[in-house]
C-alpha cells in the first residue's frame, strides 16, 4: 500500500529531541497505593475548587523542600558529578493546540514550594489558555526545534550538563498527568531527575501516585520513603492550606452580603 509522508513539525522534533536525552536516563519507577480521602473532604466545596495538578504540584514542591536528593541532578561538565539546586522548579507538560495540531509543551515554575495555591492555580491556567506564542517557554522551544539537529542537540546537551543552566531552561522535576482523561502513563520519559504523575482519583480518596527517579541520583528506599512522606504532606500542608482558602472564601462572601436584617 502506499502511504503518504509527513513532514515533522517543530513540536514533532521537540518530542523527538527529548527522547534522545531521556533514553539515555536509567529510570526507576516506585508506587505507592495512597489514600488522600483528607485532602478531598478538603476540596469538595461550592466554590471554585483548586485543580488535582496544582494541589499535587503544591505538595511535591514541599517535599522537594524537605529532601534534597529530590533537588540534585546528574551532570557531564566538567566532569560527571551531582549538582544540587537550592530550590525546586516544576516542569509542567501541557497539551495546546497550534497551528492545527495538538502539541505538548513544557511550563516553569521557579520555588513553587514558595508559592499559594492560589498563585500556582494562576501561572497553569495562564499556560493552558493564553496563546502560545505569547509564552516565552513556549516560543523559545518552538524557535529551537526550527534549528538545524546538531544545533539543536549541542544545546540541550549543553543546558542539560551545564548546573546552573539546567533548571531554569528544563527545571528540576516534571509533572505529567492525564489522570483526569481517565488513564495513566506508567513509563514516562524525561530527561530530569524525578518525574511524578499520579491516575485518576477514586470517591474513596485512593489514588495510585508514581516516581520515576534517575538511579545515578538516588536509590528506591530513598523514594519509597519520599512517597510515604508525600501522601502525609498531601493530608497535612496542602490541606491546611485549601481550608484556608474555603474559609477565606466564606469570609468574603459574608462580608459582600452583609449582616441579616
Amino acid at each position: 500500500m502506499r502511504g503518504r509522508t509527513i513532514k515533522l513539525s517543530a513540536s514533532r522534533r521537540l518530542v523527538g529531541d527529548l527522547m534522545r536525552f531521556s533514553i539515555g536516563v536509567p529510570r526507576v519507577t516506585v508506587q505507592r497505593q495512597m489514600n488522600i480521602r483528607p485532602l478531598l473532604d478538603a476540596r469538595d466545596g461550592p466554590d471554585s475548587r483548586p485543580s488535582w495538578t496544582v494541589l499535587f504540584l503544591k505538595g511535591y514542591a514541599l517535599l522537594s523542600q524537605e529532601i534534597p536528593e529530590l533537588r540534585r541532578a546528574y551532570i557531564k561538565l566538567p566532569w560527571p558529578q551531582l549538582y544540587e539546586y537550592p530550590a525546586s522548579v516544576a516542569s509542567i507538560a501541557h497539551e495546546r493546540e497550534h497551528d492545527g495540531e495538538r502539541i505538548v509543551l513544557l511550563s516553569t515554575i521557579k520555588g513553587p514550594e514558595q508559592r499559594s495555591i492560589t498563585e500556582l492555580e494562576t501561572l497553569i491556567r495562564s499556560a493552558r489558555s493564553l496563546p502560545v506564542l505569547e509564552i516565552k517557554e513556549f516560543r523559545r522551544s518552538l524557535e529551537l526545534a526550527r534549528a538545524p539537529a546538531p544545533v539543536r542537540w549541542l544545546l540541550m546537551w549543553l543546558g542539560l550538563n551545564i548546573g546552573r543552566k539546567r533548571a531554569r531552561y528544563f527545571g528540576t522535576f516534571q509533572l505529567s498527568v492525564y489522570s483526569g482523561l481517565g488513564a495513566e502513563s506508567l513509563n514516562p520519559l524525561s530527561p530530569l531527575t524525578t518525574l511524578f504523575n499520579y491516575g485518576p482519583i477514586g470517591e474513596d480518596g485512593s489514588v495510585t501516585v508514581r516516581i520515576h527517579y534517575d538511579h545515578r541520583v538516588m536509590d528506591g528506599a530513598n523514594v519509597a520513603r519520599a512517597l510515604e512522606r508525600f501522601e502525609r504532606i498531601l493530608n497535612g500542608e496542602v490541606t491546611d492550606e485549601v481550608k484556608s482558602l474555603v474559609q477565606r472564601g466564606a469570609a468574603t462572601i459574608m462580608t459582600s452580603v452583609g449582616p441579616s436584617k
